[in-house]
């Protein structure tokens, strides 16, 4: 803990910790050097140049989105092994944690506000319960009050089933980027400067905002999930085991090369670890 520190400035992580517990999300200024933005945006710049919009209104009409991004450079293994955004999975989560997904999202100009969501909406659990789930806003690109800063609500991770109402959003619907048929008196718009980081336990209630500006705005987002759930992503498939045997050893328990105790994730009664090429650690099923 030590070596996160310089994170927490005059305060403890404990006091961020109850502050993450009673508002549902933390805010870090400034985490990543200008290095390290530009290798995130250098290894996504051919990915985002297909200009790949999104299906769907959430999704994004005028947003691309890049998947499966462990595969995608090591920039992003470095990005989802971050200490400050695993300090605070591990807390909620469990040393046994696994990324539920990894992506980026860039709002192009024009792009409409997204629904409320929340990132673990699919561990079908009623509510209120404890969030399933951890997700890093890693901001690339200064977000504002008008280019789609993602908007959260605080203290929703705590509210019931229902307790806000979702079903005036019609996402089939092309929308002007001014039109907002979810607009809540309680939203917190993220303005954040580049190299900036938030996390929110999955159970918050988040959306991307409208951008009505004339640049494009760009996060990264790992989402950890406990190491019980289903991801979103299958990180089994999107990183071949080819490329996982050469990443480092927590990444490879994040995309599933793990046992959550006592023994889920074995493979023929053994740790998956040992599948892959290299082999170089060897464990048991229920270690």
């Amino acid at each position: 803990m030590d070596a996160l520190e310089k994170y927490f400035g005059e305060r403890s992580f404990d006091s961020y910790c109850e502050e993450f517990d009673e508002r549902g999300f933390v805010i870090f200024e400034n985490v990543l050097p200008g290095v390290e933005i530009d290798a995130l945006k250098a290894a996504l710049r051919p990915h985002l140049a297909s200009n790949v919009h999104g299906r769907n209104d959430f999704e994004g009409l005028k947003s691309n989105r890049v998947y499966a991004l462990l595969a995608k450079g090591d920039a992003f293994v470095r990005l989802a092994l971050h200490p400050l955004a695993l300090a605070f999975a591990e807390r909620d989560l469990g040393a046994s944690c696994i990324l539920s997904a990894c992506l980026a999202i860039n709002l192009q100009p024009g792009e409409t506000v997204q629904p409320w969501h929340t990132d673990d909406g699919h561990i079908d659990i009623p509510r209120p319960r404890p969030s399933a789930g951890v997700s890093a806003f890693w901001v690339l690109d200064d977000t504002t009050e008008t280019n789609g800063a993602t908007e959260v609500l605080p203290g929703s991770h705590n509210w019931a089933e229902g307790q806000l109402d979702l079903s005036v959003f019609d996402d089939t619907q092309v929308r002007d980027v001014n039109d907002d048929p979810q607009a809540h008196p309680d939203a917190v718009k993220a303005v954040l400067p580049a190299g900036s980081l938030m996390l929110a336990k999955g159970g918050l209630l988040h959306r991307g905002g409208a951008n009505k500006s004339k640049r494009d705005r760009l996060i990264v987002t790992p989402q950890y999930a406990p190491g019980w759930a289903r991801p979103l992503e299958n990180m089994l498939l999107a990183v071949p085991a080819e490329l996982a045997s050469t990443l480092p050893k927590r990444a490879q328990e994040l995309i599933g090369y793990s046992i959550h105790p006592p023994f889920m994730g074995y493979v023929n009664g053994m740790h998956p670890a040992r599948t892959l090429p290299d082999r170089n650690a060897h464990h048991d099923a229920k270690s």
